[in-house]
């Protein structure tokens, strides 16, 4: 689905990350590690390409990004559903309004998928709280909202920036069962974290490669995690 071939971003003339290489194969279950300020959401923003590299090559779904238009771009990331860091929502909108943004804006009729936002709103635990406006959530209703409109539009990737960073830890578990039942359904799933008891945690639910940032080089984690 996504492969990076040495790539690298530089900003400024200074390099953050080098020589990448890096394939998510259809179904994979990956986290990426490493401490803050590494580089995690840098990759991200790379495997969407929200930044194309400045060295190497990536591919998206088996096309270049140095030749992909903006609708061949704007393509590719409707099969891509991403979790962001900061959850930014609406807050003029109801948490299903603000789910279903992702269908409005690919141009789809809302209302012909309201049942699919009940379903998925009962799946990620908001069913009760499909009125409610984003100031009125909680810090991990928030993130599984966040997570309901990443898979709204059905994609077969979901990159998820440090999904946990704000919840507690019953939370936490609750989320990665979520991104587990979707690896199951045979979603490619990539989760930046720095929760390395998250990781561990997640030993008993999927099989999964970490991955470490370490001086701007991606290694393969080892198996003390």
């Amino acid at each position: 689905m996504i492969e990076l071939r040495e790539a690298g971003y530089s900003f400024g003339g200074e390099p953050l990350l080098g020589g990448l290489a890096l394939t998510l194969a259809p179904g994979s279950f990956h986290f990426l590690t490493g401490p803050s300020g590494a580089g995690k959401t840098t990759l991200l923003r790379l495997c969407y390409a929200d930044l194309l590299p400045t060295v190497g090559e990536i591919e998206l779904f088996g096309q270049s990004t140095a030749t992909m238009s903006r609708d061949d771009i704007s393509g590719a990331r409707q099969r891509i559903g991403v979790v962001h860091q900061d959850c930014q929502f609406l807050d003029h909108l109801s948490v299903t309004d603000n789910i279903a943004l992702p269908l409005a804006v690919s141009g789809r009729d809302v209302d012909a998928h309201r049942e699919n936002l009940r379903e998925l709103l009962a799946w990620v635990g908001l069913g009760p709280r499909a009125d409610a406006l984003p100031p009125e959530l909680s810090g991990g209703e928030r993130q599984r909202a966040a997570l309901a409109r990443a898979v709204i539009m059905d994609p077969d990737l979901i990159l998820a920036d440090e999904p946990t960073g704000n919840v507690d830890w019953e939370m936490s578990m609750r989320l990665l069962t979520l991104l587990a039942e979707l690896n199951r359904m045979g979603k490619t799933i990539l989760v930046a974290t720095h929760d390395l008891g998250l990781i561990r945690a997640a030993k008993a639910q999927v099989s999964a490669r970490v991955l470490r940032i370490a001086g701007g080089q991606l290694q393969l984690a080892g198996a003390d995690l």
